[in-house]
């Protein structure tokens, strides 16, 4: 079986927004407009949802109850006028809606764009393994409006990408260590300061690389507990959509070292690096531990892998945010302190 790609967006396309997960407080409304306007200003019309939790001080830590959440993101995926849905940002508890998604109306529909990260990985990722459908892991809406960094793109510009085309991104060599901005005062922020150095780099051993595989992964906190269960399933998405491998990515959101080495274990014990030829590690300022690092708990839980670890990849909560696309055949090379990471829509 082939994964599924949805149609490159073009001028006149419905975008949906919808808050699957965590929704925005009054104070913020004014950065959702913003990022709105950033998706028009691409030609696409764009539907906000009943789901935003905006005027909402009942909402507390989701945008609304989960039987209207997934009804109105089972909606919006079968809707043949909207080709992509990007939530506002994530939050803590996706996983109440899977249960109540409409599968098989999903599998059923034309293929639609959904992007997102953290929390919503917790609905990305089973869209690619359950319904064979590539979804981007990229920045979700409320970071839209920040230009990419160097060597980067936009999950705009992949979204619009027809089916079969191949795109390379490189290490921007910079990310955000200190930095922040508060939305509720700079809504309008759309230069990402990057005040940092630092590349990706081996944490097995050292040495070039080259590798290819099917990519999958996500937020390690977030999708450890679907692991092994039908939505986590990686060694049926291998024997169905991966018999090349798969280039597997994770990224810790801000568990301490020992909670993200328990997490990696018990999902390389329920088989989420089946098939893995390499593991992207994306990089993070989750707490470092007495006696381990972060790093440190990917090699002692991953390390029996006998596969290449590349950690610090610009693919988790620390921007800037490189988009990758579950279900796209990768390739990553490591030479010489150089490294790039080609995707292809096929």
């Amino acid at each position: 079986m082939v994964v599924r790609f949805p149609a490159p967006l073009s001028r006149g396309d419905v975008v949906g927004v919808s808050a699957t997960s965590s929704g925005v407080p009054d104070r913020l409304r004014p950065r959702l407009d913003v990022a709105v306007e950033v998706v028009r200003d691409r030609g696409y019309e764009v539907v906000l949802g009943d789901c935003l939790g905006v005027g909402d001080p009942a909402s507390g830590h989701v945008s609304a109850p989960a039987a209207d959440r997934a009804a109105e993101l089972t909606s919006m995926l079968v809707d043949p006028q909207i080709r992509a849905v990007v939530p506002p940002w994530g939050g803590e508890t996706a996983i109440d809606v899977l249960a109540l998604l409409d599968w098989e109306a999903i599998a059923g529909a034309d293929p639609t764009w959904v992007v997102g990260y953290s929390d919503i990985a917790t609905v990305i990722t089973p869209l690619t393994l359950r319904a064979g459908v590539a979804t981007i892991h990229g920045s979700n809406l409320m970071d839209t409006p920040y230009r990419p960094a160097n060597g980067l793109l936009s999950w705009l510009d992949i979204a619009a990408m027809p089916s079969g085309t191949s795109f390379s991104q490189l290490p921007p060599g910079r990310y955000r260590k200190h930095s922040h901005v508060d939305f509720a005062t700079d809504p309008g922020a759309s230069e990402l300061t990057l005040d940092a150095e630092g590349g990706w780099k081996r944490l097995d051993v050292g040495g070039d690389l080259h590798v290819r595989g099917r990519l999958i992964g996500g937020c390690i906190e977030t999708l450890s507990p679907l692991v092994g269960s039908p939505l986590g399933d990686v060694p049926r998405f291998v024997a169905e959509h991966a018999p090349e491998g798969t280039v597997v990515y994770v990224e810790a959101a801000e568990a301490n070292a020992f909670t993200i080495c328990r997490a990696l274990h018990g999902m390389r014990l329920a088989g989420f690096f089946a098939g893995a030829n390499a593991v992207l590690v994306g990089r993070s300022t989750a707490p470092d531990d007495d006696t381990l690092t972060q790093h440190e708990a990917v090699l002692d839980a991953l390390g029996s892998l006998d596969v290449p670890i590349i950690g610090d990849v610009d693919c988790g909560h620390v921007a800037p945010f490189m988009p990758l696309v579950n279900g796209a055949h990768a390739e990553v090379r490591l030479r010489g302190g150089a490294a790039d990471l080609t995707q292809s829509l096929c």
